[in-house]
Order: structure tokens, then sequence, then C-alpha cells
């Protein structure tokens, strides 16, 4: 089977250099769903059948072979082919593209990702810096794991609120985790009094609740 290939060129926009990067010129794909191959799917758009790979989270919510498909769509396009990635939600397009800023994670792993926690598990693991949450996902070492948990700490904060998940608590733990570990109490220690802490719970009063925690242990 042929893949299909962008017929339109990716000339830089006005105003912007040569050296900088953009997203692909195709953001969307609609059309009748073919093939379903994991990771990967064929979807027919006017007869161009386009091969899409899509994390597994994507994948179990596809619709059966000969109906109407829409995924949003990331291009990566390389000297010998135009790849495309696609996801059910732009939610977990954005947080792929946020993975591919990391140094040394390409598509693949963001796909493995993507696969194996949903959106707001990752910005909730990032939050509070969980490295097992991520290394139980196939393929995910302990210092990719870290690496993610590091890079991503800053850029995953806006994808809690995308996800509709729990900003104000995963930013209180995390607020929390840190200025425990500034104290000297190690990672687990740290991730062990937080768990525990009340969804509501302001960062001062939770610092005092988790080192409560920890003179009892």
């Amino acid at each position: 089977m042929q893949r299909a290939i962008d017929p339109i060129p990716s000339f830089p926009l006005a105003g912007e250099g040569v050296g900088q990067r953009r997203f692909g010129v195709i953001g969307r794909i609609t059309g009748i769903l073919r093939e379903k191959n994991p990771p990967q799917v064929l979807v027919d758009v006017n007869g161009v059948g386009y091969e899409i790979d899509v994390p597994m989270s994507t994948f179990y919510l596809l619709p059966k072979l000969g109906e109407h498909v829409s995924l949003f769509t990331h291009q990566v396009v390389r000297e010998d082919a135009h790849l495309l990635f696609g996801f059910s939600t732009e939610a977990e397009r954005v947080t792929f593209r946020t993975l591919l800023k990391v140094s040394g994670v390409g598509p693949k792993v963001g796909l493995a990702v993507l696969s194996g926690m949903s959106v707001n598990d990752l910005a909730e693991a990032v939050a509070l810096q969980e490295s097992g949450r991520l290394t139980k996902v196939p393929g995910i070492g302990k210092k990719t794991a870290e690496r993610l948990l590091l890079e991503l700490r800053d850029k995953l904060k806006v994808d809690v609120h995308i996800t509709g998940g729990e900003p104000a608590k995963a930013s209180s733990q995390a607020d929390v985790l840190h200025a425990l570990m500034g104290l000297g109490y190690s990672e687990r220690e740290a991730l062990a009094a937080v768990k525990h802490l009340p969804a509501e719970i302001g960062v001062s009063e939770g610092i005092r609740q988790a080192l409560k925690s920890l003179s009892k242990g």
C-alpha cells in the first residue's frame, strides 16, 4: 500500500525565519474509515487513502469500518516521507506536540505515552513528579521517564485545564511536594505524604499536614 503524500508544499509563512519550525499543513482529516491495523488506520478522503498512526486511546474510540471518522492530525515531514499522526481530541494532539519538544522523544515514544495513559493522568504524574507511573508505559525506561518529568513540569500545566481535570488540586499538591523536598525529604517520602491530602487544601495547610504525617512515620 502506498503512503499518501500531501501535494501541498510547506513554504515558510510571511515573517517566518528559515530556521523556524511550524506545524504541517494537514491539521485534520475527515473521511471514511477503511482499515484498522493498530497503531495505523487508513482513512479514505475523496479517493485518496491517508495512512495515519494513532495512539490506542484514539484507536479504541474509532467507529466501524465504512463509517465516517474525523481526526485531529499532526504532520511530520521528512526527506523520505510525510507522516501523519491522528488524535480523537485536540487535548491529545496538544499533548503529543508537547511531548515531541522533549529532548530525545520522537513520535513513537509520544504515541506510546498516550497509549499507556490519559492526558490528564500524564499531567497529574508530571505535577506530582511520579516517575513510576511513566515507567509502566511499554518502552519508557527510568531515564526517559525522569527526563519527561523534568522537561514537562512547566509545559503541561495548560494541558491539565484542557482536559477538564483538577488543576487546582494538582498544582497545590505539586507545591507541597516541592516544599517537602526542599526541606530535605526524599521524593518517595514527599509523595507518600502528599497523596493523602484533601483536594481542597491550601499549600500552607498542606505542608503542615504533610509534615505532621511524616513526623508520625
